[in-house]
């Protein structure tokens, strides 16, 4: 279940950073969800400065990161700010972001509307065996 997506602006970080907040972040969320670090999914998508705004300004040169991090809805609200923020805290420490610029979001999801291998994540997991 475990999903994470972080979205950038094109050219204002190193493929080298990417790929160290993608483990830095799977790291972190496995920790806390204390789920498998193998089951989590997580991506880096980059979009064109011209197509990226700060303030309603276009291509303005400041890395302003969103990101997401998808859970079931059964997860307590203090597991969900914790997980805000130390995904923000990594985002600032990984890509030395202005942590005010950081936005992030905790996307709850039911079971029943999650699937791993076509099977719903309301199966109980011995149906995965």
């Amino acid at each position: 279940m475990p999903v994470l997506e972080v979205h950038l602006v094109e050219g204002l970080h190193t493929p080298a950073q990417h790929a160290e907040l993608l483990v830095a972040m799977s790291t972190r969320y496995a920790e806390l969800t204390e789920v498998p670090r193998d089951r989590v999914r997580a991506h880096v998508t980059l979009h064109r400065p011209e197509l990226w705004a700060n303030g309603g300004i276009p291509a303005d040169g400041r890395s302003a990161p969103y990101f997401t991090a998808v859970v079931f809805t059964d997860r307590p609200a203090e597991l969900r700010r914790r997980l805000l923020g130390a995904l923000t805290d990594l985002l600032v420490d990984v890509l030395g972001v202005d942590r005010r610029l950081v936005h992030g979001e905790v996307i709850p999801v039911q079971p029943d509307n999650w699937a791993v291998g076509g099977v719903s994540a309301a199966t109980p997991r011995r149906a995965f065996a």
